[in-house]
This record gives structure tokens, C-alpha cells and sequence, in this order.
């Protein structure tokens, strides 16, 4: 197995934990950005796995460095993929959600919701039920990626 696809995994076995273990318990924004950080690294892994693997097969001359130089090459070499480039779109915006400035509601209650004002002028509010989203479209990225390098 590639050893990237494999830490994308070990990161979802950390997001699994913060999300129905730390959270459960703590209730905390800073919980929640940590959960957001560890589905980024994931994507990371899973993204750098799927361009070694387009490199290998001789698709890409070259893997770039920047986050969107990655998601960019990717969109390109996948053209016909639409669900790649939801998934793609999708990480972006949990990187724009991660250096964007925020507040804390209701924290140490059930209904903890981070308040993240984008840099488009958006207003995103971060739940837990949200962030159970987040988990399922970031664990579905990397199972797409996994079984196409497969």
C-alpha cells in the first residue's frame, strides 16, 4: 500500500477520535479547529499519493509544492472527474476555514458552533452535526483515492 494513503488513513483514525471522543467530552472551538486541521492533513497525504501515482503512470511531468498548484494539477490531469473536483473545492474551502478570523458560541454545550467569516464575505457556522459531514466527505476522499491508485 502507499505509504501517503496510509498516513491519510492514521489521519482519519486521529479525526475519528477528536470528533467522537475529544468533542464529546470537551465541547470546545479549539476541538473543532483541530478536527479541521487533522481532515486537511489527510487530504494532503491522499492528494500527494494520488500525484505520485499520476507521476508514476507518467500523466504529470512533476509534483508541484503549493496547495492549489496541487488541486490545480489534479482538476487538470482528472478532467471528466466532477466528484474529484467537489473534493477538491470541498479541501479549499477547509483551508479558507482554518485562516479565517473566528468566534465561539455556546461552548462547552451540545450545540459548541464555531463562527467563521470567509474571506468572500460568507459566514460559515461549524457544528458538531456539520462536522460529522466534514468527517464523511473527507474519509470518501480518501477511499476514492485509495481505490484508484488501487
Amino acid at each position: 500500500m502507499n505509504e501517503n494513503i496510509h498516513d491519510a488513513k492514521q489521519e482519519m483514525k486521529r479525526v475519528d477520535h477528536l470528533i467522537y471522543v475529544s468533542l464529546k467530552y470537551t465541547r470546545t472551538v479549539d476541538v473543532i479547529r483541530s478536527v479541521i486541521g487533522r481532515m486537511i492533513s489527510s487530504f494532503d497525504c491522499a492528494m500527494l499519493a494520488l500525484l505520485e501515482h499520476s507521476k508514476d503512470k507518467k500523466l504529470i511531468s512533476a509534483i508541484p509544492q503549493t496547495p492549489l498548484e496541487k488541486c490545480q494539477v489534479i482538476i487538470q490531469s482528472f478532467k471528466g472527474d466532477n466528484q474529484l473536483k467537489e473534493y477538491l473545492e470541498f479541501y479549499m474551502l477547509l483551508r479558507k476555514l482554518t485562516r479565517a478570523p473566528y468566534s465561539k458560541r455556546e461552548e462547552y454545550r451540545r450545540h459548541v458552533t464555531m463562527i467563521s467569516k470567509l474571506d468572500t464575505g460568507d459566514i460559515l457556522e461549524v457544528h458538531i452535526d456539520l462536522l460529522h459531514e466534514y468527517f464523511d466527505k473527507t474519509k470518501g476522499f480518501v477511499d476514492f483515492v485509495s481505490e484508484y491508485i488501487k
